[in-house]
């Protein structure tokens, strides 16, 4: 699975927002100096994210965004679906669609297996817990695993 710049981009923008609490709108240049990404492109991300209802965006010389929810009740799922559409995609289309004949009928059952396994982690995870600096006691584990930092 890839995580795209949109999705890392929307990520680091909303986990921004959440650590500078609900006092006010923060603009897209403030965000994207905060994160070093580019200002037009953070603008196009953020106007998914308000479709989305993830953020509001608030007009005027103090404009900006700010979390439409609680930082809490916001997942990093959430996030990413805003942005990029359903987290695991096989050829363009959501693994309990698709059907292989013959040996390969077992893809169908990794592919929805494994899109369950990325689930599992990032409807786990919310900006909250990001901000605090601590993951659930599961997704903890994974990333303690030490496989899990190795590039076989």
């Amino acid at each position: 699975m890839r995580i795209s710049a949109r999705a890392d981009y929307a990520v680091r923008a909303c986990v921004e927002l959440a650590a500078r609490g609900d006092e006010r709108a923060v603009s897209v240049d403030a965000l994207a100096a905060a994160q070093g990404i580019s200002a037009p492109f953070l603008e196009r991300i953020a106007a998914d994210l308000r479709r989305a209802g993830l953020v509001a965006s608030v007009r005027g010389a103090s404009g900006g965004y700010r979390l439409a929810r609680p930082a809490d009740e916001v997942t990093i799922a959430d996030v990413i679906r805003a942005v990029d559409g359903p987290l695991v995609f096989v050829r363009g289309a959501r693994p309990s669609d698709l059907a292989y004949d013959g040996s390969a009928e077992p893809l169908t059952t990794l592919w929805v297996a494994l899109r369950a396994s990325v689930r599992s982690v990032l409807e786990a995870v919310t900006l909250a817990d990001l901000v605090a600096g601590v993951l659930p006691p599961d997704v903890r584990a994974l990333a303690d695993a030490p496989e899990a930092w190795s590039n076989p």
